[in-house]
């Protein structure tokens, strides 16, 4: 049976890849990334704030992957720091993300009885293989080894939230309330580290911050409400596999925004990720 989304849902989730890649490009502009993160973490944890108390209620049975899915992120959220010291943005992004839609679809098979067609599989790989092939392929940094498995225990990550956000979202009845709610619990801890661990110079910091994470922020929470939307209609890896193209936008906004060389290895990932795209929504 076909799990192929529809294409309401494919136009949502490519917006929201291209969101996820805008508020990646803000950060990786920014002079102190973990202040730009804070704010962005924030921004989504004082809007869920502002609008829970006019949300409809979510359903009882959601609590439980609610709160697996705050650990989760949290835990995310640590690794893709660590990668980070470690490697560039250009090698760890790629393989994180480009790792994570094979790993979803394994998790949908086995836990939310989602198994993809043979043509839906190869699609997923085409988009999987064009994303990973992102990452630089240059000289690499001393700690590149260190990295690649940072990024690859990042990728499990990606994809343990990913199958727990999706079966929550689809129990809780009330996506919108889901989001909201995972906002405010995934990112207070991160916040009340990053105020004890940068309380004096907590202003400055935030003074230089505050514009590019708050627009970060914005984007950040509506890119991943509209992911959270998508994965209550339809196939968890083939969202997955959607969402993570991101990796392919943030390369176009380089070369547009900010004058990086697109070059043949691009021009090709992005060749493959659109055959995988298509396979995806017609085999799949």
């Amino acid at each position: 049976m076909s799990m192929s989304l529809q294409p309401h849902l494919v136009v949502l989730v490519l917006a929201a890849a291209f969101m996820h890649a805008a508020w990646n490009g803000l950060a990786k502009g920014s002079g102190d990334k973990v202040a730009v993160f804070a704010v962005t973490q924030a921004v989504g944890t004082l809007v869920a704030a502002a609008v829970l108390p006019f949300l409809a209620p979510m359903a009882a049975d959601a609590w439980p992957f609610m709160l697996a899915s705050a650990v989760i992120h949290n835990g995310y959220f640590f690794f893709l720091m660590k990668a980070y010291q470690n490697g560039d943005l250009g090698h760890v992004y790629p393989l994180a993300r480009g790792s994570a839609p094979l790993l979803v679809a394994g998790l949908g098979a086995a836990f939310a009885a989602e198994t993809p067609t043979a043509g839906g599989l190869a699609g997923i790989g085409l988009i999987s293989v064009g994303i990973a092939s992102l990452a630089h392929t240059g000289r690499l940094a001393p700690g590149a080894a260190r990295a690649a498995g940072l990024a690859f225990a990042t990728a499990l990550f990606i994809a343990a939230y990913t199958l727990v956000d999706g079966l929550g979202v689809r129990a809780s009845t009330a996506p919108i309330t889901y989001a909201a709610w995972l906002f405010l619990l995934s990112g207070l801890p991160f916040c009340a580290i990053t105020v004890a661990c940068r309380r004096h110079s907590l202003g400055r910091d935030l003074g230089l911050a505050w514009r590019p994470g708050t627009v970060a922020g914005l984007l950040a929470a509506l890119g991943y409400a509209i992911v959270l939307y998508a994965m209550s209609q339809g196939a968890l890896a083939y969202v997955s596999a959607l969402r993570e193209t991101s990796v392919l936008f943030a390369a176009l906004i380089g070369a547009v925004a900010l004058k990086e060389s697109f070059g043949a290895r691009r021009i090709a990932a992005a060749v493959v990720i659109a055959a995988g795209l298509i396979v995806l929504q017609t085999a799949g």
